[in-house]
């Protein structure tokens, strides 16, 4: 007579839960764009989300202890021409974050640790390479200042955000729209998901692609693909009969699926949010109004499903917050930011523990704030993995880091002098001394300003603090 054995997880039990009406966000006006965007981003500082703005597109940057009603005059982060589509915050600096937009730029800002008094208009710089509208921004995991963009155009560009240049246009691989792009752990490798039905891998340094799965599902509706800690690949995606679908492939074996689920048939497309400390996927669908999560193991059928978390009102995004941004003490492994039409909620994902000492097995070292490389040292073929940090003590950000923007002049690349022709030589002699005023002028003029900007966030600052008492 055999019986049955339940599986073995610590995380079997984990169960939502949505925090209280006071610590809810409310009267956001949530950006109606229809994009497949999560239209949210969030870091262990601050919680952006992108919103209805007239004459443009434009983002309002919230500190998460900000709670309860929004003043409608609340300062925004304006500055593009058109609609913002994706909006991502650094890694490695918790005041940075970049935004991409309909007016096909990529725009990179600096947030202030104090809230100004008016709304941010001046990007720390702006990256202009693609055609058309660029609807997917991801920073590298483990280079400094290593940004990705994808466009309409069809166009991959990795940009070195610390000078303003592109490093690499990854052209001629994507015959339609992409639909996502993800890293790998270590940053050496990219997952695209597009309108032509294939899953790439691509190195992006080497410019090629080393795998590549045609239909993973069968469905017309858009895929989404991610990599897993150990290299695997989890999709979602559709099935001819427009169930939804989630697929777990092995790069080494890309012809067959280790796991393929259907899950129902729902028509939203499943935005799936990987935590690499507990295995754990999330699937939150644009219009429901559940989270599903699955563990995945190393045994069959290798996505296990634990539970779904249900509520009443349906999701227009989701933000998913680090894992150095979560509360230790209560035993929290994840936590969700779910836009409404006109409000944020959060959503804490716990396991029951009785103990209130810290559970070592639910908080292994994870990637902190430090970046592994520099820019240059990994376009030069290096790779390593994220430093990890200990949540033991809980994490606490840093202070506002600001990013500095390092562009080459211009006039550093021009040719050598050759001979010149007889009546030409006057005239070099002319203009020699008046093009060097000029640059002489235009370094004082710069730093008239500087001097000014720095003056003027001096008294934000010193206003600030009278109004809403912070230090």
């Amino acid at each position: 007579m055999s019986r049955r054995v339940v599986r073995q997880s610590k995380f079997r039990h984990v169960f939502g839960q949505p925090v209280k009406a006071d610590q809810m966000y409310e009267d956001i006006r949530v950006s109606k764009v229809t994009w497949d965007s999560s239209f949210c981003a969030v870091n262990p500082k601050f919680l952006a989300i992108i919103v209805e703005s007239g004459g443009g597109g434009a983002f309002i940057v919230l500190p998460l202890a900000k709670t309860g009603r929004v003043d409608k005059n609340h300062p925004l982060v304006t500055g593009h021409t058109a609609p913002v589509l994706d909006i991502d915050w650094c890694p490695h600096n918790d005041n940075v974050i970049a935004s991409a937009s309909e007016d096909t730029t990529v725009m990179v800002w600096q947030i202030p640790d104090y809230v100004p008094v008016r709304s941010i208009t001046e990007p720390v710089v702006t990256l202009e390479g693609h055609s058309k509208r660029v609807g997917i921004i991801s920073w590298h995991p483990t280079a400094r200042n290593v940004l990705l963009s994808a466009g309409c155009d069809n166009l991959v560009i990795l940009w070195n955000v610390g000078t303003g240049e592109m490093l690499l246009a990854l052209e001629d691989m994507h015959t339609d729209l992409i639909y996502n792009v993800g890293w790998n752990r270590n940053g050496s490798l990219l997952v695209t998901t597009c309108k032509d039905k294939k899953v790439r891998v691509i190195d992006p340094r080497k410019q090629q692609v080393v795998a590549e799965k045609d239909k993973p599902h069968d469905g017309a509706r858009p895929i989404r693909a991610i990599f897993m800690a150990d290299g695997k690949i989890f999709t979602t995606g559709f099935s001819k009969m427009s169930e939804r679908q989630l697929g777990l492939w092995d790069l080494n074996n890309f012809e067959e699926p280790i796991a393929l689920q259907e899950m129902d048939t729902s028509n939203g497309v499943l935005l799936p949010f990987y935590d690499a400390d507990s295995s754990i996927v999330y699937l939150c669908g644009k219009g429901d109004s559940s989270i599903r999560y699955f563990e995945i193991t190393d045994e069959a059928p290798y996505v296990h499903y634990l539970n779904t978390y249900s509520s009443k009102e349906p999701q227009r995004g989701m933000g998913f917050m680090p894992k150095r941004g979560l509360d230790v003490s209560k035993c929290e492994i994840a936590r969700f930011f779910k836009l409404h039409e006109r409000k944020c909620e959060p959503i804490v994902m716990t396991v029951p523990r009785k103990s209130d000492l810290f559970q070592d097995d639910l908080y292994p070292d994870t990637p902190g704030p430090e970046p592994a490389l520099e820019a240059d040292e990994w376009l030069s073929g290096k790779d390593a993995e994220p430093i990890l940090i200990s949540l033991r003590d809980g994490y606490v950000p840093v202070k506002n880091r600001e990013l500095k923007v390092v562009k080459k002049n211009i006039l550093d690349n021009r040719p050598p002098p050759g001979p010149r022709r007889s009546h030409s030589t006057s005239n070099a002699d002319l203009s020699s001394p008046t093009l060097e005023e000029v640059l002489e002028e235009i370094r004082v003029l710069k730093e008239t300003v500087q001097a000014q900007e720095k003056r003027i966030s001096d008294l934000e600052h010193k206003l600030c603090q009278f109004t809403n008492g912070t230090d």
